[in-house]
This record gives C-alpha cells, structure tokens and sequence, in this order.
C-alpha cells in the first residue's frame, strides 16, 4: 500500500508543481507555456485518485476492494 501512497503523492507534487510554477513561467515565456502547465496540472488529480485507488497484486497486504486478485 505504501507504493500507491508515494504515487499519489509524486502526483499530487508534480501538480503542485505544475500549478505553482506556471506564474514564474507566465512571465518569462507568455500565456500560452502557462495555460498548458495549468491545463496538465488540472488533470493530474483526478489520474491521481485513480492510481491511488488501484490495488497492487504485487503487495499481499493490499487488500482494500472485495474484488481482483487479492480479493478475500
């Protein structure tokens, strides 16, 4: 479970990122380098949530849904 959480995190980071960087990028290189940062930033979340969600069949604690290969 721990590799889903680090996932998540460097996802949610790289948004963080994204969002917060496209000031800086706005006025060095114009509206258009900004617009795009913020437009990948804008769906990174939800990509987040969902590979945060899956389950990991690599991990035999990973036991979060009631279905798939680590289903009890």
């Amino acid at each position: 479970m721990k590799r889903r959480m680090r996932r998540y995190a460097w996802l949610m980071g790289a948004c963080l990122v994204l969002f917060g960087g496209s000031l800086p990028v706005y006025h060095l290189f114009g509206v258009g380098w900004a617009v795009g940062m913020c437009a990948v930033a804008m769906v990174l979340p939800p990509v987040a949530a969902i590979i945060g969600n899956t389950q990991d069949p690599a991990d035999p604690q990973d036991h979060d849904a009631s279905y798939g290969p680590n289903a009890d």
